[in-house]
């Protein structure tokens, strides 16, 4: 499921650099806190703040810096958390193979972005070679 911008408007925001390993820990942290104050439910938060880690990770692996942007989002009735990451890193040879899962360039299990996709309710990829990487997800509060 895929979330047209235009259609959810931005509650707050807050960037968040990606610059080392630790990076990795207080991104986690900041979204789990997020989605807390929000009211997610324990299998809802505890989801994206997997998929958070896992591509946070990506960024430092791949691209060794880069931005985590958090918003709480709002779509109608629906409250959610977005999360996009931006890198300016190598960019994906092949995405499609390493969406299917099983893929890695760097000696991983590589189910990062294709177990991240499963664990949100909406996920964009805008990536080219040379370019860098843009990962953005959304999870909906459970009504």
């Amino acid at each position: 499921m895929n979330v047209e911008p235009d259609a959810v408007e931005s509650l707050s925001r807050r960037e968040m650099p990606i610059g080392s390993e630790d990076d990795v820990v207080v991104v986690r942290r900041a979204v789990r806190a997020l989605a807390q104050k929000r009211g997610f439910n324990a299998f809802a938060s505890a989801a994206l703040t997997t998929a958070t880690s896992e591509l946070t990770r990506n960024v430092w692996v791949h691209a060794r810096k880069g931005i985590a942007i958090l918003e709480e989002v709002a779509d109608g009735g629906r409250i959610g958390v977005r999360v996009t990451f931006e890198d300016e890193g190598p960019g994906i040879v092949d995405l499609e193979r390493a969406l299917a899962g099983g893929f890695s360039t760097a000696r991983t299990m590589g189910l990062g972005l294709s177990g991240s996709r499963r664990l949100v309710d909406a996920f964009r990829i805008d990536s080219a070679v040379g370019r860098g990487t843009t990962v953005e997800i959304v999870k909906w509060k459970e009504p």
